[in-house]
């Protein structure tokens, strides 16, 4: 049933992933970079304000959708996919390196599994692929439709040779956001990342051209740096990490920290009524809850919602504070 309130604020086209590891149950844990922003952005909002369709294959556990549930039931469409398996992938590690593949065959998302659906015609569209995918994504918002949109470009393809297909589609996104090392690899700027090649890399972007009449915004999501945000309109601004390298026994694991970050940006802009600077607080904070543990953070609903025992409106103050004092 559609919202009677009007369309939801925001909506993910990331897929619903089961990861496995060698050392989880037959279950598995629940990951993929649209759950992570999707709970990036629940932190904020009412379940009813955000959605993302997750598909039931045949083996799907009734413990995974309890866990989801527990998220409120409205922010989940399932779909039923009897003749396929739920998408599954394997995370395997050899040291201090993670690998990471399917599966399962993957059961890709667009706009319009989102036609005549609650999740239709959403304000802000976030989408995780490559730049000739988010080409074809966008060529599905029509009709009037006029979303905010935040492209994460996927890892595997932020290399130079994807550069021209980048370029081609920045001018229809409004929040270009790739993780500092995806920056770079794109425009062949060396690594590691300092904060220098970090405001390279936005300035070349903006260059470019990001947005219609080259309005839109670049974020480089940047670790322990923080994240570095810039318009063509603006000076280019940096948000501090809420944890920080005094805080080791806070950072168990950064998976899915990117993905919950901008699900937290687009529930921080609609918020704030557009305030991207305002909006990235928002997004710090709920990276900080999902390094906290192995996948995603526990919420506990009684008269006020906490996530890990914490409220995020006392870590966005904590944070907004420390920039105030940053800048005095």
């Amino acid at each position: 049933m559609p919202n009677d309130s009007g369309p939801v604020w925001f909506v993910t086209l990331g897929m619903f992933i089961v990861d496995e590891f060698s050392f989880m149950d037959e279950d598995g844990q629940l990951t993929g970079g649209g759950t992570y922003a999707a709970i990036g952005a629940r932190l904020w909002l009412p379940p009813d304000r955000l959605g993302m369709i997750v598909d039931r294959g045949h083996d799907f556990s009734p413990l995974i959708e309890a866990k989801l549930l527990e998220y409120g039931q409205e922010m989940w469409m399932f779909r039923d996919q009897p003749l396929c398996g739920t998408t599954r992938a394997l995370n395997s590690y050899r040291g201090e390196h993670r690998g990471f593949k399917y599966i399962t065959p993957r059961i890709r998302l667009t706009p319009k599994d989102l036609e005549g659906t609650k999740l239709a015609k959403p304000k802000i569209l976030h989408f995780i692929c490559s730049p000739s995918r988010a080409s074809a994504i966008m060529s599905e918002v029509t009709g009037g439709w006029e979303p905010i949109t935040i492209y994460e470009p996927i890892p595997d393809r932020c290399v130079p040779e994807e550069l021209p297909a980048l370029m081609n589609i920045l001018p229809s996104i409004t929040i270009l956001s790739p993780n500092a090392e995806e920056a770079l690899s794109l425009l062949s700027i060396p690594l590691p990342p300092t904060t220098e090649s970090i405001e390279r890399a936005a300035n070349e972007f903006l260059e470019i051209g990001v947005g219609l009449e080259k309005q839109g915004w670049v974020i480089i999501r940047s670790g322990e740096l923080g994240a570095y945000l810039k318009s063509v309109q603006t000076e280019g601004a940096w948000i501090d990490a809420y944890w920080t390298a005094s805080d080791v026994e806070k950072i168990v694991d950064v998976t899915g920290a990117g993905n919950s970050f901008l699900g937290g940006l687009a529930a921080g802009m609609m918020l704030s009524n557009g305030d991207v600077y305002e909006a990235a607080l928002h997004a710090t904070v709920s990276a900080s809850y999902t390094i906290e543990q192995e996948g995603l953070p526990r919420m506990s609903s009684t008269a006020i919602e906490t996530w890990n025992g914490d409220s995020p409106s006392l870590r966005l103050e904590v944070l907004r504070k420390r920039h105030e004092e940053r800048n005095d």
